[in-house]
């Protein structure tokens, strides 16, 4: 099955969240991890990698935060991708250097490369600013209820006397 691993899937959702709204404000990866229900520590690690790829801008300090580093009209999903995963494929005959068995009696793998192209196509196409677009608002930001306190039902004098 193709899909996109969640460091990916949280890296597009990160830069989507700082597209929206104020861009010159910080975005905090609490905040954003909380907002979209994402765990921290791995959120934090896809936020260091789309900084050091030159994605956002990290600022330090109490009101610090990221904020994107580029106009995200020109940030290609596909290329947000491959800073956070690596080469995308769709098969792995279009990307080992080994040869595959089956080389010379395969019958799909050219179908399958247009697959594959068409596929990164349309990634290359699809903007952090067409994400931003094409969603409702941002959620609320889901932060923990209060523990509530159990109370048990009183049984009925009918069932008390059995």
């Amino acid at each position: 099955m193709l899909k996109l691993t969640k460091k990916s899937d949280y890296g597009l959702i990160a830069l989507r969240h700082m597209a929206v709204g104020d861009r010159s404000a910080v975005a905090t990866s609490k905040e954003i991890a909380e907002t979209y229900r994402i765990p921290l520590p791995l959120l934090s690690k896809v936020l260091q990698a789309l900084c050091r790829r030159g994605f956002v801008t990290s600022e330090q300090g109490a009101s610090g935060g990221y904020r994107l580093a580029r106009d995200p009209g020109r940030i290609s999903a596909l290329e947000v991708i491959r800073a956070i995963d690596g080469p995308v494929f769709l098969a792995s005959c279009f990307h080992e250097e080994k040869d595959c068995e089956q080389q010379h009696t395969c019958t799909v793998k050219e179908p399958l490369r247009k697959v594959h192209e068409g596929i990164l196509r349309l990634l290359e196409s699809i903007t952090i600013s067409d994400l931003a677009a094409d969603l409702p608002d941002l959620p609320v930001p889901m932060k923990a209820a209060p523990p509530t306190k159990m109370i048990w039902p009183v049984a009925a004098a009918s069932e008390r006397s059995l």
